[in-house]
């Protein structure tokens, strides 16, 4: 019997690679994005459920756990980006970072574990970033969001696994596809003063030609490995930077 996961933020990059990673090796797949479109996924299958979510809200976590009937695997891959001088960013700019990258994933979490605790069975996969591998400039909030996300994940680990329930963290590199905080609330020219400009330049030329990078098929070979790990690894660095990121560490 095919087993079911659950993958958030799936319209594009590599919650949309991660559908269809899994579809192609025969799960059902259900891929919740804030506007469902059935149309952007490689072919219709009637193993795939395109479902609406928005992590930051509980109403709609709610509805979708309701009706999404068992689910053995969870991947929180939504996320949001900010990058800029920390400075020049707004408070409601880094609320709303923490509030998806952080409290996002809490709550899916919250609101899968009754049924995975009581199976004893069932795995949760937090997709945070290759920022809280280095100590990256102009990424102060975003990487403090992705952090808590790692500090959470490794403690629900410990919890988690006295029921028989897995959690794994996989750590995604820069993907050029994407562009460097392509996925910003908030572009970055406009969080940069004059005063940052110097600083900042050659920042944003090394991010416009990296040396190494990660493809979207990285992550989602990752999330698939972090799945049927059964050696208790927690993290997965994803892609050639990521993973030179690790082993330097």
């Amino acid at each position: 019997m095919s087993k079911t996961i659950l993958i958030t933020g799936t319209s594009s990059g590599y919650g949309k690679a991660t559908v269809e990673h899994f579809l192609r090796c025969g799960w059902n797949v259900i891929a919740s994005m804030r506007r469902p479109d059935p149309e952007i996924f490689e072919a219709p299958t009637d193993r795939l459920r395109v479902m609406p979510l928005d992590v930051t809200c509980e109403q709609s976590i709610a509805a979708l756990i309701d009706a999404a009937g068992p689910i053995d695997v969870l991947v929180n891959n939504a996320g949001v980006g900010g990058v800029g001088a920390f400075e020049a960013m707004p408070m409601s700019l880094i609320r709303q970072l923490v509030e998806t990258n952080a409290i996002g994933v809490m709550a899916m979490c919250r609101a899968i574990i009754p049924q995975m605790r009581q199976r004893r069975s069932g795995m949760i996969v937090n997709v945070t970033s290759s920022v809280t591998l280095g100590d990256f400039p102009l990424a102060a909030a975003y990487t403090a969001s992705k952090q808590a996300a790692e500090g959470f994940s490794a403690s629900l680990a410990h919890e988690l696994g006295y029921f028989g329930v897995g959690v794994k963290l996989v750590e995604p590199g820069y993907a050029p596809t994407t562009r460097f905080g392509a996925n910003a609330i908030i572009p970055v020219q406009d969080l940069l003063p004059g005063e940052y400009a110097e600083f900042a330049r050659p920042i944003l030329a090394t991010f416009a030609k990296p040396a190494l990078t990660t493809r979207e098929r990285d992550v989602a070979e990752a999330i698939w490995a972090a799945v049927h790990d059964k050696t208790g690894q927690l993290r997965f660095p994803a892609g050639a930077d990521a993973i030179a990121l690790a082993e330097a560490r």
